[in-house]
C-alpha cells in the first residue's frame, strides 16, 4: 500500500485557508476527511486550526481513527456530533471558521449559528486541493486500473446471448473483488442493444441478444482510490452501420488522447473531440462532456466539457477520455480510459484493447 503524506496535505491546507480570513476550518465531506487525515469512517468531522488538528467521532470509530489519523487528536462524542463540535469550538475560542457548505446541511448550519454567538462562519470549497495527484495516489489509481483491466478480460468469457445484464455486472464486480478491489467505484453500467443509448444504463434483467453491442462502464477501488473505464463489445455479427459508429467513436477517443496535455483547457479538449465526431455526422449524439477527473471520488475536478472551468491541465492530474454516441431506438457506443496527464502527453492507465471485440 502506498504511503500518503498527510502532513504535507495539512500544510498545504493551512497555506490556502489560514490567514486574515479564517483561524479554523471544519471538514465534513468524507472524501476530504480521508484526504487530510487518513480516516475512512463516517459520522465524523475534522476541526483544524494552525495550532491543532481534532477528529470528532463516536465510540464505533475511536480505535479506527487513532490507527488511521495519526496527525489528529481523536475526540469522542456521545451526545451528538455537532453538540460536541460546538463545545470544542467554544473551548478553542476560534472566531472565524471556514466550513464545507456543500456537505453541511441547512439544519446543521443553523445549529452552529444558533449556538456559536460571535463566530463568523463562511463556506469554502477545498475539493480543488485534490486536483493534482501525488505519487502515492497515482500508484493506487494505477493498481485500480490494473484490477479493472484484468476483470474485463475475465468477463468477456461470460458475455453471450441469453445472459442477463445484471449477471454480467455481478460477474464483473466479483472478478474485481477477487483481484483486490475494495468495492465497485460506482454502480456498474451494462447496457446492451437499444439500451446502449442510455449513457448511464445501469444493468437490468434484459438478456443479451446476438447482433447487439454491450457497453460496460465500471471501476475498481484500491487504497481508497477509483478507476474508471468503458469498453463496448459486439455479440455475434453486427451491421456495417454499427461498425462505422464504433470506428468513429474509437477515432474520437484516440483524438482525445492526443489533445489531453499539460496546458490545454478542459473546453478546448472537449471541443476538439466533439468536432471530430461532428465530421463523422455523429456530433448531435454525443450528449455529455468528454471526461472528468477521479481519485477518492469517481467524479472530481477538473472536467473536460463545454462548461469546464479548467483553464489548463497540469502534470499529474487525472482525467477520463470517454466520448460516446447514443442513438435512440438504435443503441450506442462508448470507449473510456483513465488518463494520467504528464509533461510527455497523455498516458492511458487502463490498457484493455480498444479495437472492436466480437464475441
Amino acid at each position: 500500500m502506498a504511503e500518503f503524506n498527510f502532513s504535507a496535505r495539512l500544510e498545504n491546507l493551512c497555506k490556502k485557508i489560514f490567514g486574515g480570513d479564517f483561524d479554523a476550518i471544519l471538514i465534513s465531506k468524507p472524501a476530504n476527511i480521508f484526504y487530510f487525515s487518513g480516516f475512512r469512517g463516517d459520522s465524523s468531522i475534522l476541526f483544524v486550526s494552525k495550532n491543532f488538528c481534532k477528529l470528532i467521532t463516536d465510540s464505533r470509530y475511536t480505535e479506527q481513527a487513532a490507527q488511521q489519523a495519526k496527525n489528529f487528536e481523536v475526540v469522542q462524542q456521545s451526545d451528538g456530533l455537532f453538540k460536541k463540535l460546538v463545545d470544542e469550538i467554544k473551548s478553542a475560542d476560534t472566531k472565524k471558521i471556514a466550513f464545507e457548505g456543500t456537505t453541511i446541511t441547512f439544519d446543521e448550519y443553523n445549529y452552529l449559528r444558533e449556538n456559536l454567538s460571535g463566530v463568523d462562519l463562511k463556506s469554502v470549497n477545498i475539493d480543488l486541493l485534490r486536483q493534482i495527484k501525488d505519487a502515492a495516489e497515482i500508484s493506487c489509481i494505477r493498481r485500480a486500473c490494473e484490477i479493472s483491466d484484468k476483470a474485463f478480460a475475465e468477463v468477456l468469457n461470460f458475455i453471450k446471448p441469453d445472459v442477463r445484464e445484471i449477471e454480467i455486472a455481478a460477474a464483473l464486480e466479483n472478478f474485481m473483488r477477487r483481484l483486490g478491489s475494495e468495492k465497485p467505484a460506482f454502480d456498474t453500467i451494462v447496457a446492451s442493444g437499444v439500451r446502449g443509448s442510455l449513457p448511464h444504463g445501469i444493468a437490468t434483467d434484459k438478456k443479451i441478444s446476438a447482433g447487439e453491442f454491450v457497453t460496460l462502464d465500471f471501476g475498481a477501488v484500491f487504497g481508497g482510490y477509483c478507476s474508471d473505464m468503458t469498453r463496448t463489445a459486439a455479440v455475434g455479427k453486427i451491421s456495417d452501420r454499427q461498425r462505422e459508429i464504433y470506428d468513429a467513436v474509437l477515432g474520437a477517443q484516440l483524438h482525445g488522447l492526443e489533445a489531453i496535455k499539460v496546458g490545454a483547457s478542459g473546453k478546448a479538449i472537449d471541443s476538439a473531440v466533439r468536432e471530430n465526431l461532428s465530421r463523422a455526422g455523429l456530433g448531435e449524439y454525443f450528449s455529455h462532456g468528454l471526461g472528468h477527473s477521479l481519485g477518492i471520488e469517481i467524479h472530481e475536478e477538473p472536467r473536460l466539457s463545454p462548461r469546464s472551468k479548467c483553464e489548463r491541465l497540469e502534470e499529474n492530474m487525472l482525467v477520463t477520455d470517454e466520448p460516446g454516441v447514443y442513438i435512440p431506438n438504435f443503441g450506442g457506443v462508448r470507449i473510456e480510459d483513465t488518463v494520467l496527464v504528464t509533461n510527455g502527453g497523455a498516458v492511458a492507465l487502463t490498457k484493455s484493447p480498444k479495437n472492436l471485440i466480437e464475441l
